[in-house]
């Protein structure tokens, strides 16, 4: 008897979408996962094998879309929260990347 998918959706914020660097952060981390992730545009498809950078880049996402996000395997629910936070972070692009610099520093006045 298998699992039900784990199953997440989340809106696209970065300022370009899901371009190519996006589209090639999203994969590497899906790969980094044994379990079978896909993704899609709307909930009932139609679905794309989130580990070949190909295809998320055909995507062509733009800032506002909804990605919808399926996994089933042993670690499904922790690629499904790893996804959903890089998408969440606008895939470490911007002042909101990991590890960025803030151009203000607080309570500093200029």
């Amino acid at each position: 008897m298998s699992e039900a998918p784990i199953r997440a959706e989340i809106e696209i914020t970065n300022p370009t979408g899901l371009h190519a660097r996006p589209a090639v952060k999203l994969t590497k981390l899906a790969k980094s996962f044994g379990a079978s992730i896909e993704l899609a545009f709307a909930a009932d498809g139609p679905w794309i094998d989130a580990k070949s950078v190909v295809k998320v880049m055909a995507l062509k996402a733009p800032r506002g879309a909804i990605l919808y996000f399926s996994a089933s395997g042993t670690d499904a629910a922790l690629a499904i929260a790893a996804l959903s936070d890089l998408v969440r972070r606008d895939f470490d692009e911007g002042p909101h990347a990991a590890g960025g610099r803030s151009t203000a520093e607080p309570g500093h006045v200029g």
